[in-house]
């Protein structure tokens, strides 16, 4: 894998934040919020899946899990 960009690094926290601030959201709902594709937005939430930061509840819905998390 690709090292990540600071960009995508970015993206990915406001994402985070984004998802921890509204509740439940949907991948469609983190795009259009951040005018990004679907596409990229199904990559950004599988990282924070992987690291245990959100998970989808039903299809398509994201929010934040109990992990903590220190936001630098």
């Amino acid at each position: 894998m690709n090292r990540p960009s600071s960009r995508m690094l970015d993206r990915i926290k406001s994402t985070y934040l984004f998802i921890r601030t509204e509740g439940t959201v949907s991948t469609t709902q983190v795009a259009e919020e951040f005018g990004i594709t679907d596409r990229t937005v199904q990559r950004d939430l599988r990282v924070l899946e992987y690291n245990g930061l959100v998970s989808s509840p039903c299809r398509g819905k994201w929010k934040t899990t109990e992990k903590k998390v220190k936001i630098s």
